[in-house]
């Protein structure tokens, strides 16, 4: 079973605001640049370095509490969607949705691309109920700012599953003690048939719901067993499968 969340309007924090102006040339930069960055700014495999700024890291960003003062503690990123407004994350990241926002491309201290408040949260039963770790991932959708949506401003990845053990995964995220995301590429393996894992170091705290892209789609998000790892060495994605792509679609794809 899947939980749809909707949030309340009264309470919730106010989210700051681009101009309109910052917003369009925003959304022309995103789509005139190119997804995949440079081969000089791509470490080696295994190695962890701070990701440049490029249109795949723009779709990327922090969760904060409240606002850019609150501190950021989890990650989330831009996904394909109908009405063009669905993030993707860990489930154990959006345990309070109505005081969460998101900053995608966020660095030193400033929003490029606006501070966006959630809507509504998609996540399966088994999570809310028990919190079951190969159900560690949710989406959630976010509201219109300055009259725009989120994938109008920056994109949006794909979604992708049916992987093989051994992807190749790019792993973009933001520790809690950074204020820049870092990035990290290597081949995954599985832990057992409902968990990913992959060898990247620093990859900690404020790094859960980091998407792991194969290709430029997203094949998993930071979390799963243990909420994404004990140590900043070794992280874990609950295998995109068949009950991930029906949450997508709850979102994604609006009834009616």
């Amino acid at each position: 079973m899947i939980q749809r969340i909707l949030l309340r309007q009264a309470g919730r924090p106010r989210a700051r605001r681009a101009s309109r102006i910052l917003l369009a040339v925003a959304a022309m930069a995103a789509l005139l640049s190119v997804d995949m960055p440079s081969a000089a700014a791509v470490p080696p495999l295994g190695v962890t370095a701070a990701a440049l700024p490029d249109a795949a890291v723009a779709r990327v960003g922090a969760l904060f509490a409240g606002g850019l003062d609150g501190g950021h503690f989890c990650t989330a990123a831009v996904v394909h969607s109908a009405d063009r407004d669905v993030i993707a994350t860990a489930a154990h990241c959006l345990d309070h949705p109505d005081t969460t926002v998101f900053a995608p491309g966020y660095r030193d201290g400033k929003a490029p691309y606006g501070v966006w408040r959630l809507t509504g949260v998609n996540v399966a039963g088994d999570w809310t109920d028990r919190k079951d770790p190969d159900d560690d991932i949710a989406f959630a959708t976010l509201a219109p700012l300055d009259g725009a949506q989120i994938e109008d401003v920056v994109g949006g990845f794909p979604v992708a599953t049916e992987q093989p053990d051994d992807v190749t995964v790019t792993v973009l995220g933001y520790p809690s003690t950074l204020d820049a995301p870092l990035r990290c590429s290597n081949a995954t393996s599985l832990l057992s048939e409902t968990q990913r894992r992959v060898e990247c170091p620093d990859l900690s705290g404020g790094t859960s719901g980091s998407p792991w892209l194969a290709d430029g789609a997203l094949a998993g998000v930071l979390g799963g067993y243990e909420e994404g790892g004990s140590v900043p060495e070794v992280s874990y994605s609950a295998v995109m499968g068949d009950q991930a792509l029906e949450l997508y679609r709850e979102a994604a794809v609006p009834a009616g």
